[in-house]
């Protein structure tokens, strides 16, 4: 008895506090303090794991010519110890094949070294990753100076005028995924009312005029992108359709958190390992084949081929954003009572239903 006495003289017992707490509005607000500590870690983390010191891990590089010799095994193999990474060769009957696999995507470079065994050509693309062609520029010419090789290095596909580090892309990209599900958390906030479809065609609504306002931005208004601009815009308003999705999806099966898997999937995840920023060869290995099947990489790969391999673009990354289309859609609908939101049907349709049954 003078225990429990002394409990109440000296408030409620630990378990009553505890209680008391996880009722009160403190007890949400501190799990978002601890989330939003963990979730700036992560995001400082990802950016710089992936971004801060760029490291080739394999670079494809087309040859032709007299490669096979002395001299041009010597020279790749001079070029893979001062990079510190692997050289694959794909060797080339002619150099406009060469350079058709450049316009394909598949090699960063073309190495050709003359029959004299003196002098060699380095061709690089700036456009299918800067950085990639910045380092190659660099280091190509020393290597030869060492063997006794002239190296001439060429840009063949040149970045455009008004983006000059390759950037532009990446940034339209990540303005796209990050609007995208930042209207359809505004939907959620401000439009809870809204049926399923019409949620649906509200995203594409949004989609769509901010995909056009994002292209006519850089390319009409800065200047900063030639673009092709009815396919650059097609990519734009997926890539916004499909991360307002994403977090729909993620907000029908985690309610108020679905904030989490989204800013863990579209940005910690997506943005680093998109290829946008810093190239594909040169992110951790793991980053540089999941951002490939990422809404965000795909939509870079996407743009990236529309804007500077025009007639080589590809199905892969519409398929990719296609897939999540689907799937977020699929899941919204399949469980859409469990989404917050929504609005009562019309009486009159009540009983409608209620007398026909």
């Amino acid at each position: 008895m003078a225990h429990t006495s002394q409990d109440t003289e000296g408030g409620p017992p630990a378990r009553g506090r505890w209680s008391a707490f996880r009722q009160s509005p403190f007890w949400p607000a501190t799990v978002l303090v601890l989330i939003l500590a963990a979730a700036a870690g992560l995001f400082a983390g990802s950016y710089t794991y992936s971004m801060a010191n760029p490291t080739p891990r394999l670079i494809p590089t087309a040859v032709v010519g007299s490669y096979e010799r002395a001299g041009g095994q010597a020279y790749l193999l001079g070029l893979e110890k001062a990079l510190d990474t692997s050289v694959k060769v794909h060797p080339y009957r002619t150099r406009a094949a060469a350079h058709e696999a450049i316009e394909q995507q598949e090699v960063f470079a073309v190495f050709e070294l003359r029959e004299d065994g003196r002098r060699a050509v380095l061709d690089v693309s700036g456009a299918s990753g800067s950085s990639v062609a910045e380092l190659l520029a660099q280091t190509a010419p020393a290597v030869g100076e060492k063997l006794g090789v002239q190296v001439t290095v060429r840009d063949v596909n040149p970045l455009q005028e008004g983006d000059p580090r390759g950037l532009a892309i990446f940034y339209i990209s990540l303005a796209a995924v990050i609007i995208g599900f930042v209207g359809a958390i505004q939907l959620s906030v401000h439009a809870r009312s809204l049926t399923p479809v019409e949620r649906i065609l509200f995203t594409v609504a949004y989609a769509l005029l901010g995909g056009f306002a994002i292209a006519a931005t850089v390319d009409w208004l800065l200047g900063a992108l030639d673009l092709p601009f009815a396919e650059s815009w097609l990519i734009l308003a997926l890539t916004m359709f499909v991360s307002g999705m994403v977090f729909t999806m993620f907000n029908t099966l985690f309610g108020r958190w679905a904030m989490l898997p989204t800013w863990g999937l579209m940005v910690i995840i997506g943005n680093p390992s998109s290829g946008g920023a810093v190239s594909w060869p040169l992110l951790p290995s793991p980053l540089g084949l999941i951002g490939r099947w990422l809404p965000p990489g795909a939509s870079v790969n996407a743009q990236h081929t529309a804007v500077y391999f025009q007639g080589h673009q590809h199905a892969f990354p519409f398929l990719v954003l296609a897939g999540w289309a689907l799937l977020s859609c699929a899941v919204f609908w399949v469980w859409r009572h469990r989404h917050p939101g929504g609005r009562e049907k019309d009486p009159s349709e009540a009983g409608t239903e209620a007398t026909g049954s």
